[in-house]
């Protein structure tokens, strides 16, 4: 979750979407066309959860700010599947 949170920030496209399970990946984010872009400030790890070995959710916050705007939050409870021994996102639920 940390990696992709500071992909995000770092604008790192390429890094999300290969950490994306290819079932639900979608083709592109267009994190570039983004004007202005998020200014990401910071993650907070709420929980994590395994259901079993290839199988976890984690909740966190993240904050970012867009422009001059107020600060905004995201909630979400991710899920994330391992396969071949690598941790891809699937999907997630914002509050």
């Amino acid at each position: 979750m940390r990696s992709r949170y500071t992909a995000y920030a770092l604008g790192r496209e390429d890094y999300l979407l290969a950490t994306w399970h290819p079932r639900t990946r979608p083709a592109a984010l267009g994190l570039a066309a983004q004007h202005p872009a998020p200014t990401w400030l910071g993650l907070t790890v709420k929980r994590n959860t395994t259901r079993d070995a290839d199988h976890a959710t984690v909740e966190f916050i993240a904050r970012y700010r867009v422009g001059g705007a107020s600060a905004q939050r995201q909630h979400e409870v991710s899920r994330f599947v391992r396969e071949d021994g690598r941790w891809y996102y699937l999907d997630g639920v914002v509050d």
